[in-house]
This record gives C-alpha cells, sequence and structure tokens, in this order.
C-alpha cells in the first residue's frame, strides 16, 4: 500500500503517514526500523504495510516507494 509521510520525528522514530484518502495512520519505532530508513521528510511517498481495521489500524512497515 502507498501513503505519504505526515509527521516524523527523528528523536524517537514515530510519526504518521496519510493514505489516499486523507486517513492519518500513525507508526511506532518498530515499523521505521523494519523498513530501515534513516530519516523521513513529511510529504515524501512511501510504502507502508498495516494490520488491523478501523480505529485498530497501524503500520507495521515503512520504506521508501520506489518505481
Amino acid at each position: 500500500m502507498q501513503a505519504t509521510a505526515y509527521t516524523y520525528d527523528p528523536r524517537t522514530r514515530t510519526g504518521s503517514v496519510l493514505l489516499d484518502d486523507g486517513t492519518p495512520v500513525p507508526f511506532d519505532a518498530s515499523a521505521f526500523d523494519a523498513g530501515g530508513l534513516r530519516l523521513l521528510r513529511p510529504g515524501q511517498r512511501v510504502r507502508i504495510e498495516t494490520e488491523g481495521s478501523g480505529t485498530g489500524l497501524r503500520v507495521t512497515f515503512v520504506t521508501l516507494q520506489t518505481f
């Protein structure tokens, strides 16, 4: 699934992404670390993996989108 980086705190390695419908979904440090990234800037297009649904939706993996 694709999304857009919305927020990112480099100190805690946490943040959120916006799904294409505008829904914000948070991610924790483990999701950030799983993608092997060192930095993330708001506005970057990312590839994510999620689990759960509705209010329980959470990002489990976030990395840069490559074409």
